[in-house]
């Protein structure tokens, strides 16, 4: 790790022990060694899963990439990460929305060197099988009648099968990936416990795939990647390593006991002025033409008026204001202000 990383580190007095750190700096290789798992956290996936090389910019986009800029990190959720990579357990990350709960994953992703981050989003209608795969058995019959058969006068059924965030993270990787499933207390009220077996054992079946692994033991499917397949053998999806899962909720409702005993616990507060500030110099840098100090506490107190605002809503509000500044054109700051303000809406309706 660099020098100006570590010293960034030792300022924000995190903890010094564990693979994260929480800076988000960008790494050139997957980190290494890998903490070992607890012997009741080992998973016996066999084979062999290739991840993307790079996230096209999704890391940049969610954390910004200005050069020189380094994360300062909270000593919690430094502590809080590194527990549950090495107890691999899902870290379950709560806190108002546009806190920041979201933007960990991408981080951890980054910082770790472990790829694209795979996003769950949960909605009211998601059920377990949404997350772990979707076969199309529709499409497959079309094919089968349309004559679009193999050399064995059959439908490869692999082309119909499409593993889900959830699915792929549980494919055998040699390091883990990153799994974001995202407001999970928007789901199914069932969905917390149906989850439960799933994280206990890295595992899961197609049974799609099962009924014909006597004939066909072994068929490469669709992945949540981009472009990507997998082999899935005798209808069997099971890790190697448990995936660094980051759950998030907003609080709208409680978890069962039982899926939150499997858990660890973070929470989010909202960001203050030097988060704020660093948020902005990481999408931004220096920005010129504007008075950033300004624009931040009048950002605060508005959202202290309103119950609440995203930290998304100040970067747009900083992006528009470099726009009215570079324009040329005459803009009253009472105008201006008016403007910038318009944008910033509370997160809660009775606001």
């Amino acid at each position: 790790m660099s020098t100006e990383t570590d010293a960034v580190h030792t300022r924000a007095g995190a903890a010094r022990w564990g693979i994260y750190r929480g800076t988000a700096a960008k790494a050139s290789a997957p980190a290494g060694p890998w903490p070992p798992a607890p012997p009741w956290r080992r998973f016996t996936g066999q084979g062999s899963a290739t991840r993307p090389a790079d996230d096209g910019g999704e890391a940049d986009r969610h954390v910004g990439n200005m050069p020189g800029t380094l994360r300062i990190p909270d000593p919690r959720e430094v502590e809080m990460v590194n527990a549950a990579i090495s107890l691999r357990r899902p870290l379950l990350v709560t806190g108002d929305p546009g806190a920041g709960k979201s933007t960990l994953s991408y981080v951890i992703a980054r910082e770790l060197g472990l790829g694209p981050v795979l996003r769950w989003p949960v909605t009211s209608r998601t059920r377990l099988r949404d997350g772990l795969y979707d076969y199309d058995a529709i499409g497959r019959v079309q094919a089968t009648a349309a004559g679009d058969r193999d050399a064995d006068g059959e439908t490869d059924i692999g082309k119909y099968i499409h593993l889900g965030a959830l699915g792929t993270a549980l494919l055998p990787y040699d390091l883990p990936r990153v799994l974001l499933i995202d407001e999970l207390d928007k789901g199914d009220i069932d969905l917390p416990n149906d989850l439960l077996n799933v994280f206990e054992e890295g595992e899961y079946d197609i049974p799609e795939l099962a009924r014909i692994s006597g004939s066909r033991p072994e068929v490469l499917v669709r992945t949540a990647d981009h472009g990507c397949t997998a082999a899935v053998t005798e209808g069997v999806v099971r890790c190697r390593e448990f995936p660094v899962v980051i759950v998030t909720s907003n609080g709208e409702r409680e978890f069962p006991p039982a899926f939150l005993r499997r858990c660890l616990r973070l929470h989010v507060a909202p960001p203050d002025f030097r988060r704020l500030g660093q948020m902005v110099a990481a999408h931004f840098g220096t920005p010129e033409g504007i008075e950033l100090k300004g624009l931040i506490e009048r950002f605060l107190d508005h959202s202290r008026q309103v119950g609440g605002l995203a930290s998304d809503q100040l970067l747009n509000a900083v992006h528009l204001a470099l726009q009215l500044a570079t324009s040329g054109s005459y803009q009253p700051d009472q105008a201006r202000d008016e403007l910038l303000e318009a944008i910033w809406h509370p997160l809660s309706p009775e606001s």
